[in-house]
């Protein structure tokens, strides 16, 4: 369905929105395939541990290929959504495969995505994300949670825990005073939209299912970093057709993608999911 007036009036209000059943259960399949079975996936994958010490892996690369990533990475129904809400042309920032395995998966603190990416020369708040399940997310597996509003409340200070770039906890605690805290449960092939100042987090999975999320980032033209950093600069975004996703799906993960190392730089701790 066409974003609308009163679904962008919802983003700019609550800071996030859903769009059940963005990909279909085929498509969700072939992913999980892709991310499950390719070797370069797993061995850049890089551990990410929480303040208990629990670990999550992820994985991230800054330009969209000619793979299944990129095809979902390009395709209009994620990038035309983007634009709506945002309401300019958005180029992508960079895609990670965030993985949470049973019993051991790890927690992310609370944060906002421009807490860090203000750090990298983006001028305004003018970005999102979007963040497909993979598998169901659950209460149980560590779902993402969100302070609905939150993104109203401009960029937050933040600090390091553990591993992670985490919010100024007593801005976070004041904050779950008067907002509403939405843990959001999703089915795979769900998407969630959210605006980078809005704060979020997850906790460890306890259960014993993995949570897979496939989580694409995306900035407006007008927000062009004005510093050189590890993310891109305004880079043209090709879209392609939503069946590119299938029509690409035998074609395997691209081996020129540039993985990026997640410890390089203390701005890529934070924000992950």
């Amino acid at each position: 369905m066409p974003i609308n007036q009163e679904t962008i009036d919802q983003f700019n209000q609550d800071g996030y929105i859903f769009r059940r059943k963005l990909f279909d259960e085929e498509e969700v399949k072939l992913l999980l395939k892709a991310a499950r079975d390719t070797q370069a996936i797993q061995e850049n994958a890089a551990d990410i541990e929480d303040a208990d010490g629990k670990i999550s892996k992820l994985t991230l690369w800054n330009h969209p290929g000619d793979d299944i990533f990129g095809m979902v990475g390009r395709c209009h129904r994620v990038v035309d959504t983007s634009e709506a809400l945002l309401g300019d042309e958005v180029y992508h920032y960079h895609s990670k495969l965030s993985m949470k395995e049973p019993k051991v998966g790890g927690a992310w603190e609370w944060h906002q995505d421009y807490g860090y990416w203000y750090q990298n020369g983006c001028l305004f708040p003018d970005m999102l994300s979007c963040m497909i399940a993979l598998d169901a997310a659950t209460i149980e597996n560590g779902c993402m949670q969100v302070l609905k509003g939150s993104n109203r409340l401009g960029r937050i200070e933040h600090g390091f825990t553990g591993d992670q770039t985490g919010a100024d906890m007593e801005r976070v605690d004041e904050a779950k005073k008067v907002l509403e805290l939405v843990y959001a449960e999703m089915e795979p092939g769900d998407a969630l939209f959210f605006h980078g100042n809005t704060l979020h987090c997850s906790a460890a999975n306890e259960s014993e299912y993995p949570r897979w999320m496939l989580i694409g980032c995306y900035n407006t033209k007008h927000n062009n970093p004005y510093k050189e950093h590890h993310h891109p600069n305004y880079t043209k975004l090709n879209k392609v057709p939503d069946s590119a996703i299938k029509d690409y799906s035998s074609q395997g993960v691209d081996s020129s993608t540039d993985y990026l190392n997640t410890h390089e730089d203390d701005t890529t701790k934070a924000g992950k999911e």
